[in-house]
């Protein structure tokens, strides 16, 4: 659709044009979120975060916001918030505005060349401008959240050549900040790169010792205690929270899924992993697949993926051009814009009274990844043919000369 677009204007117009649909977007998201104030409210949980670093108080007392959040993420995480004190929160909330920005650009370039496409420089800032419109994106500059970061890190590294030096440090840092990453380590294993998933192992476990030696207390109250504390959170059943445990709890119209939950996440993460370790070691699929089922993987099993935890779809999305399923990637991009899950009902515990038809709805992102594995699964069941160029054709040994003028 993008390409089309763009192919409307002359080459020599074509440049500008593109750079006003983003700058057209960009104010129009900066109206948007100046009539609300920029609320940018985990932004503030950082800053808090940090505060109790530099302050020496008790990193998860404190309670912050018209929600009165806590901290939730590993004390390594609130060690780098330090320096979200140094500014006004005005000047915070501009700077983190402007670097998640600068951030989906980066993970859109990332997308592009991990998932392969050839490089087109007014395509990738006419997908920045479309990709601010996705609901996990638009989410994570409004509440002035992480995951544009996590993501960039995790793709950037697994997009490296494992011959590359220091490869899975990155990754191991962005599992210390927030610990779902770690399952992206685990892929690293079963997929045979041991020394990288062990840089990686190394790197996490030296960010847990960093907290232990500048926060002991801080440690000790995360790693034993609050690490378990799943409504410190959140509700797992809102819709606001799109892993396969808030599916299950809507589904089931409880606040408990007892061992359901627990079952479901076990079976589906094994089979996922097993499923990436399989795109993996396929030939023409290899760690564009595996990387995002990974993604996909991790979203899912985790208790608790808030919708703007699900920035991957911007890769995810790359990838699935890249492989020729356009229709796809242009029905994933309609399920990630459309924010059907703010449609339905959802005050008080409506979420936990909807009717059958309405789940889909309200779980879309946990449906589009399991529909998606399902898929994967389906492509996956037989190995992908070798192209013609990784595979050159046998030719005889003592093949007779062709005659002249043979076609």
């Amino acid at each position: 659709m993008i390409r089309r677009l763009t192919s409307i204007c002359p080459p020599r117009a074509r440049r500008p044009v593109l750079v006003l649909l983003l700058a057209t977007s960009l104010l129009a998201m900066s109206a948007f979120f100046l009539l609300d104030r920029f609320p940018m409210v985990d932004t503030l949980v950082y800053r808090a975060e940090g505060a109790a670093v530099a302050d020496g108080t008790d990193l998860y007392g404190f309670r912050v916001t018209e929600g009165k959040l806590a901290a939730t993420y590993p004390p390594f995480a609130a060690i780098l918030f330090v320096p979200t004190t140094w500014l006004p929160v005005g000047l915070l909330k501009a700077a983190f505005f402007a670097g998640n920005v600068a951030l989906l650009a980066l993970l859109v370039v990332l997308s592009w060349r991990f998932a392969g496409l050839p490089r087109r420089k007014g395509l990738m800032v006419a997908a920045v401008a479309a990709a601010l419109w996705l609901e996990p994106v638009f989410q994570t500059l409004f509440f002035g959240q992480v995951n544009l970061a996590l993501a960039c890190l995790i793709l950037w590294d697994l997009g490296r050549d494992d011959r590359a030096p220091g490869k899975g440090v990155a990754l191991g840092v962005a599992a210390g900040i927030k610990l779902t990453p770690a399952v992206f380590i685990v892929y690293l294993l079963v997929t045979g790169r041991i020394k990288a998933g062990l840089t990686a192992l190394a790197a996490f476990a030296g960010s847990v010792l960093l907290g232990v030696f500048v926060l002991p207390g801080a440690s000790v109250d995360f790693w034993t205690r609050r690490l378990f504390e799943t409504d410190r959170v959140g509700k797992t059943w809102i819709i606001d929270n799109q892993s396969l445990q808030g599916l299950v709890t809507r589904v089931l119209h409880t606040t408990d899924s007892g061992w359901v939950w627990p079952l479901a996440a076990a079976v589906c993460g094994g089979a996922a992993l097993w499923l990436a370790r399989r795109a993996h070691l396929t030939p023409g699929r290899g760690d564009r697949w595996g990387v995002t089922i990974t993604a996909g993987t991790a979203l899912l099993v985790s208790p608790i993926s808030w919708s703007h935890h699900f920035v991957w779809c911007v890769p995810v999305i790359a990838v699935l051009v890249a492989s020729g399923y356009q229709r796809t990637a242009l029905a994933v991009t309609v399920v990630f814009a459309s924010r059907s899950l703010w449609l339905v009902p959802h005050q008080g515990d409506m979420d936990l009274h909807m009717a059958w038809w309405q789940q889909p709805l309200a779980s879309p992102y946990a449906v589009v990844t399991l529909v998606l594995f399902a898929a994967a699964a389906w492509q996956l069941r037989t190995p992908a043919p070798l192209t013609d160029a990784a595979v050159p054709r046998a030719q005889p040994r003592s093949a007779p000369p062709e005659p002249a003028g043979h076609l």
